[in-house]
């Protein structure tokens, strides 16, 4: 039996180039759509996460950028984080940022408790949107594990990155452990 994957786009969503619109149309994994990508509330998202997360028995989550920020929140405050068998959380957005603040004010301060399933951080050291040191930090808090993505910018389709192989394999990883120890 396959586990289902949910994409998570972040702010803004993800276009046609970007990495996860390739998985979605290539592997069949369903995009958790949100009411507003362009002014994106937290409480908002977490409801639609929680609500696309009760309709799987078990998944494995997929985020990028601002969704990292909301795979922690939700996670700090859902009944449902054991449907979760893992997660891939690529190039998290520092929300908290002065530049950002006035923008995503709702998603500060990012929840940093430790996440109650398995989780791969995976990060470049030349995100404009994130430190490489404070993606380190929020992995280590959030108990992941965390991935040197050398210089790859924001990890999205300005980067270049095609369909990104390197991060198909860390979402193997995830889904062949859940295979062969469970959660």
């Amino acid at each position: 039996m396959t586990t289902p994957v949910l994409l998570l786009p972040g702010w803004h969503n993800s276009g046609p180039d970007h990495w996860q619109s390739w998985w979605e149309d290539t592997h069949g994994f369903v995009r958790v759509q949100q009411h507003d990508w362009d002014r994106p509330l937290r409480g908002d998202w977490m409801m639609q996460l929680e609500e696309a997360v009760i309709q799987q028995a078990h998944c494995v989550l997929v985020a990028h950028s601002l969704a990292c920020v909301l795979v922690a929140a939700w996670a700090a405050h859902s009944k449902n984080t054991h449907r979760i068998r893992g997660a891939l959380l690529v190039a998290p957005a520092d929300v908290e940022r002065t530049d950002m603040q006035q923008c995503l004010h709702s998603w500060s301060p990012i929840e940093r408790k430790r996440l109650p399933f398995e989780s791969i951080v995976a990060a470049s050291r030349n995100d404009p949107f994130c430190s490489f040191m404070r993606a380190s930090s929020l992995a280590h808090a959030w108990g992941s594990r965390f991935v040197d993505c050398g210089m790859r910018a924001h990890i999205n389709a300005e980067a270049n990155v095609g369909e990104w192989p390197e991060g198909f394999a860390l979402l193997q990883e995830l889904l062949n452990k859940e295979v062969t120890h469970g959660h």
